[in-house]
């Protein structure tokens, strides 16, 4: 019973601390702490886990992985507040949109136009669009997933035609950096590029830009981010 207490009082203290950084960084930008969304990133979070964030004030949780996400759905159905929001933040296969679609009211991380035309279909069927962001490599990583920033120009006006996907705003994931400063470049051209193509778009709604994570997040705010995508600095250390 000590042990629970103890998960319980660590846990909150550390979604405590989350917040205020959140609020102190949203102060340095100008904004609101409420104008920044805290995502909590529960891969390999056990369910009773989630639940327990959620009952200390947790309405968005992160998952990377569709079958994953499932399986701890189910076991929470019924248990969770109805505010409770699931985003994926990770790479999504294509032969799991069909589940995504089901599953999450965000998918941040459509990294393709072919994606983006199953997901479409998918919300023809359902008969609602489908909420995204695209995923943009900043970095131009080899091994990480997301658009080219270059191809943007061309590629949006091209799912803007796409009446069953509602596109958000963008989604990246900073190249790994010893120190949070470091990661500003790139926040900061991911904000420099939305801003550009909602000039050349004006019809589309990209207000969110989600990037950062436990290393990086308040600098991530600081250069716009709406949402934080934080696992580590709310669950402790996980396996990979």
């Amino acid at each position: 019973m000590q042990a629970e207490v103890d998960v319980e009082i660590e846990l909150a203290e550390r979604i405590a601390r989350v917040r205020e950084v959140i609020a102190s960084a949203a102060s340095r930008s100008g904004r609101r702490p409420e104008d920044v969304t805290l995502v909590a990133v529960s891969k390999t979070v056990e369910p009773e886990r989630i639940l327990l964030a959620a009952r200390l004030g947790i309405t968005h949780f992160g998952e990377n992985r569709v079958q994953e996400a499932e399986a701890k759905i189910l076991a929470l159905s019924g248990r969770l507040p109805s505010a409770t929001e699931w985003h994926l933040v990770g790479h999504l296969q294509s032969n799991k949109a069909r589940t995504a679609v089901q599953l999450f009211s965000l998918i941040e991380s459509v990294d393709s136009v072919s994606l983006a035309e199953i997901l479409n279909r998918l919300g023809t069927r359902r008969g609602s669009p489908v909420p995204i962001l695209l995923e943009v490599n900043v970095g131009g990583e080899p091994t990480k997933f997301g658009f080219a920033p270059e191809e943007m120009s061309s590629v949006l006006p091209r799912l803007l035609d796409l009446p069953m996907i509602a596109i958000r705003g963008l989604m990246t994931v900073a190249p790994a950096v010893a120190e949070a400063e470091l990661a500003r470049p790139y926040f900061r051209q991911l904000r420099a590029l939305r801003d550009r193509l909602a000039r050349e778009n004006p019809s589309a709604s990209l207000h969110e830009l989600s990037m950062g994570m436990t290393g990086d997040y308040p600098v991530a705010i600081e250069e716009g981010a709406t949402i934080v995508r934080v696992g580590r600095a709310i669950f402790g250390e996980r396996p990979a």
